[in-house]
């Protein structure tokens, strides 16, 4: 149960419900402890008057004060019945509630988790092994707060007061009672580390069950444009073949359980029956006290039946909190502090490094501010942390407030790369970038990210509303700022025409548009975050050329004061930039406006007539 210690702050955080619960299970447990002890008195009660009247006809007011008696006695076994089911049932109101708020505050605490965590992470991990682990594995949890937890309060109360009650009528029969329960505890030790390990098999397997399932319907449209559902069906199959015989491994350990439950507590009732009826005979205890002690094995029987379910679901749930804490332990490589630095400024003879001195000591107020590069790049090298791939080598560059660039070169060249490292998505291998003269790494990540406004070349639409896909990045956009910006993106007019205009629902991904669509309502969901620096990465490749020169006079003219770098594979509207970045193999080389014929050639880009 070590992984389950991490459990304990929220059984702190909702003591008072649980102190509840366990009050509860203690007070049906008394009234439910009790009943035996009436049956038996009953009993002793009937022996009794029959031993006094053995051999004659009962008086008739003998049977009329017998059946009343008995009659209270039938009622208050009634009442404790009712009062036990009473306080069972506010005993599962807070237990069972308890194991739903840890599942509620669990779960939010992992997806929060999941949202700090960087690029890399994702890229390591597969969709549906997350889902799984937030969803059926928290889930699992969940059945050892709630039913296990509740099940061994139950079982501790339940065997202290029945074994209190069973030594305080006759020791020597209580010990034969108990005598095959130790067999039982061997039992349950020997299988739950096979349990456990069936039971982390189990939820690997069905992590990749999920994953299967989730890429296969992510990619529909590609599987059956090759016509590769055979294929793809007789695959997932098999993978669900493999889950089915894991499950059945592990019911098969479970199953262990039940039969020999019932073997013992059937060894029980036989030792009862003869050992009692020898103390009966002895004179040591009555024949309501044999009744008694039958009852109590019944009683015990189902709290000594759950121990190997609890066991079961223990082990489980211990898989399952080690499947979570495995992600919950990882932070981000981003939130790792860097070493501050000394930012003056490097000479062509001094090599760049970080040195130990304070960020603080740069006195920025003295620098004018249009000669402070908005963004600088200096010997950046960046290497892919998981694939080992080198993205960039050496790169150095400065754009100032207000200028616009463009970064062209090849498929794989590492333009991409640039703007993940500006977001922060991944960090530098080695050199430094500085942003409005502070090393990215030192600014807060959401303020950083904040004056950002990203459009990827991957669009991702969430299946809402054209309005709400817009104003994704500001809650408090209003729906005239929404049809401005999405104005200025084109989109406009297009979004009009759509069934229920801006209230249409866009579907997953936006599959429900085409790819220009979805690209300009990303730029307009960049755009109305009015960011101080605008990235666009090939964003619009998958517009006409009107369409485009549209969206560039809007960030030619109105956003003239917004920084911006575009990449772009095409160069006929790029005489207006400030610069352009051409990357070759991760390597840099900056060209002006004048270089563009050449650097056509150089990329065999057709250059149109002007």
């Amino acid at each position: 149960m070590g992984e389950l210690f991490v459990l304990n702050k929220y059984f702190w955080k909702y003591r008072g419900k649980v102190l509840a619960g366990i009050f509860f299970v203690i007070a049906s447990n008394v009234f439910r402890v009790l009943q035996p002890r009436l049956v038996r008195e009953a009993m002793d009660k009937i022996v009794a008057i029959l031993h006094e009247n053995e051999g004659r006809t009962l008086p008739t007011e003998t049977v009329a004060a017998l059946g009343k008696s008995l009659s209270w006695f039938g009622l208050i076994i009634v009442l404790c019945a009712i009062l036990m089911g009473v306080f069972m049932y506010f005993m599962r109101q807070t237990l069972i509630v308890v194991s739903r708020l840890v599942e509620y505050d669990q779960r939010n605490e992992i997806y929060a988790h999941f949202q700090t965590l960087d690029t890399a992470f994702y890229k390591r991990n597969k969709v549906g092994d997350l889902m799984s682990r937030i969803i059926e594995d928290v889930n699992k949890v969940r059945m050892y707060v709630g039913p296990a937890l509740m099940y061994i309060v139950n079982t501790g109360a339940m065997f202290t007061m029945t074994i209190y009650a069973m030594v305080k009528v006759n020791l020597t029969l209580t010990l034969w009672c108990l005598a095959p329960l130790p067999l039982l505890s061997l039992a349950i030790y020997a299988v739950s580390r096979y349990i456990n390990q069936r039971s982390t098999a189990v939820s690997q397997q069905l992590s990749e069950l999920t994953s299967e399932t989730q890429e296969t319907y992510s990619g529909i449209r590609i599987l059956k444009t090759y016509t590769q559902e055979a294929r793809i069906a007789a695959h997932f199959a098999e993978t669900n073949h493999i889950f089915r015989r894991k499950s059945l491994d592990k019911i098969q350990i479970d199953a262990f359980f039940m039969p020999t439950v019932a073997f013992l507590i059937g060894v029980s009732t036989v030792l009862v029956v003869y050992i009692g009826g020898k103390q009966v005979f002895a004179g040591n205890i009555t024949t309501g006290n044999i009744a008694e002690f039958i009852i109590y094995v019944g009683m015990l029987s189902w709290p000594v039946a759950s121990l190997g379910w609890v066991a079961s679901l223990i082990q489980t749930a211990n898989a399952s909190q080690r499947r979570i804490n495995e992600f919950v332990k990882m932070n981000s490589s981003l939130d790792t502090p860097i070493a501050t630095s000394d930012w003056a400024e490097n000479t062509e003879n001094t090599e760049f490094t970080l040195e130990n001195t304070s960020l603080e000591n740069i006195p920025l107020e003295n620098i004018p501010l249009e000669n402070i590069p908005v963004i600088e790049f200096r010997r950046v090298t960046f290497v892919y942390p998981d694939t080992g791939i080198v993205a960039l080598k050496n790169v150095s560059f400065k754009i100032k407030k207000g200028e616009k660039w463009a970064i062209l070169g090849k498929t794989g060249s590492g333009k991409t790369s640039i703007l993940e490292l500006l977001c922060r998505m991944y960090d530098v291998t080695e050199g430094a970038i500085l942003v409005e003269g502070r090393d990215v790494r030192s600014w807060d990540l959401a303020a950083l990210r904040q004056t950002i406004g990203y459009v990827t070349q991957d669009v991702f639409l969430f299946s809402e509303t054209v309005s709400n896909n817009i104003a994704f990045g500001v809650s408090h956009a209003t729906q005239a700022e929404i049809e401005a910006y999405a104005g200025f993106a084109a989109i406009h007019q297009e979004v009009l025409d759509l069934a229920e205009g801006y209230n249409t629902i866009v579907g997953e991904r936006g599959v429900m548009l085409s790819g220009g669509q979805k690209q300009r309502i990303s730029i307009a969901r960049a755009l109305l975050k009015k960011p101080s620096l605008l990235l666009l990465d090939d964003c619009l490749s998958a517009v006409d050329t009107v369409t485009e020169q549209r969206i560039l006079a809007y960030l030619e003219a109105p956003a003239a004061n917004r920084t911006m770098i575009l990449v772009t594979h095409r160069t006929h509207y790029l005489k207006g930039f400030d610069g352009i970045l051409f990357l070759e193999k991760g390597e840099a080389t900056e060209k002006d406006s004048a270089e563009l014929v050449e650097l056509a050639e150089d990329l065999n880009i057709a250059m149109p007539s002007v």
